[in-house]
């Protein structure tokens, strides 16, 4: 990063502000700051994370209260006005605090999910329904309501933040370390429970939804994508299709549907939810979207 700003110099304005929003490694904001101000370039360097989830950009911007950091009183009274423009609730912090809120916001919403996961595996793993279970843990009982569904977690902030903190902690994050082998393992869970349950070699298997997420037209880093890869070495044949993505050899949803002996949701579109899924098929629905337990035949 500090080679772009090396770039940006001769285009630099003096008394500029400049407000970085995507999300760095601990200590980045500082560092650029002082290459700058080794440049002698009179300009002030800011942190102030984006925190808006994909496809709440406009409600969010709006809504959510606005971390701001600067490394002056005068950077950081700048910065709050522009800001405030948007909304009144600031919150000021340290430009690493700053670093650090945004990395362990996202951190703590992968291991979250990670959470589910494991617990989805374990029930997973003796034929039991962790949804029959999660409905028990969650009915009426306030200490679980946070407890998300389990699901493919992935995309390219999550994965990515707590990959960073692991570096930055000296690869002592051992709860993130953890979350990452659960969420990543889940693509093999699965095929490894669908070869317990039959056999794959003659089998035809199609994902339903190939984005990291849900309504979603994002499929960097989707875990769709491993699964794909993992079943192709297992199964006769592998379809995908999804709403969003697009591929030249994705298949119809129909198509997909006639096709194949199974049937793996990765990604539940609104737009799958009235779809007409055989009892012939065995249904494999890690999100209990179609409110059939999580693998059913």
């Amino acid at each position: 990063m500090v080679k772009a700003f090396e770039d940006l110099l001769p285009y630099l304005l003096e008394g500029q502000y400049i407000i970085l929003r995507s999300t760095v490694y601990p200590g980045t904001t500082e560092r650029i700051n002082h290459f700058l101000k080794g440049k002698r370039a009179n300009v002030h360097v800011a942190f102030c994370p984006e925190r808006i989830a994909e496809g709440k950009a406009l409600a969010e911007l709006e809504g959510l209260p606005q971390i701001v950091s600067a490394f002056d009183k005068e950077g950081i009274q700048e910065v709050s006005t522009l800001f405030k423009t948007l909304t009144e609730d600031i919150v000021v912090l340290e430009p690493m605090e700053a670093e650090l809120a945004k990395l362990f916001t996202n951190a703590c919403r992968y291991i979250q999910f990670s959470v589910a996961n494991q617990l989805f595996m374990l029930a997973d793993q003796h034929d039991l329904d962790f949804y029959k279970i999660y409905h028990a843990m969650t009915y009426k009982y306030p200490r679980t309501q946070g407890l998300p569904r389990s699901g493919f977690t992935a995309g390219p902030c999550l994965f990515k933040d707590t990959l960073q903190l692991a570096a930055f902690s000296n690869n002592s994050f051992f709860l993130g370390h953890a979350a990452m082998l659960i969420n990543e393992g889940l693509p093999n869970h699965i095929v490894q429970k669908l070869k317990d349950r039959t056999n794959l070699r003659n089998k035809r298997v199609g994902i339903l939804g190939m984005a990291f997420k849900a309504n979603s037209d994002d499929d960097r880093d989707s875990l769709s994508f491993k699964l794909k890869r993992l079943l192709e070495m297992e199964a006769e044949e592998v379809y995908c299709t999804d709403v969003y993505v697009k591929r030249d050899y994705f298949v119809s949803v129909e198509e997909l549907i006639n096709r194949c002996d199974i049937i793996i949701v990765a990604a539940p579109h609104e737009e799958y939810s009235k779809l007409n899924i055989g009892k012939d098929k065995m249904l494999v629905d890690v999100w209990n979207f179609y409110n059939r337990g999580e693998a059913s035949s």
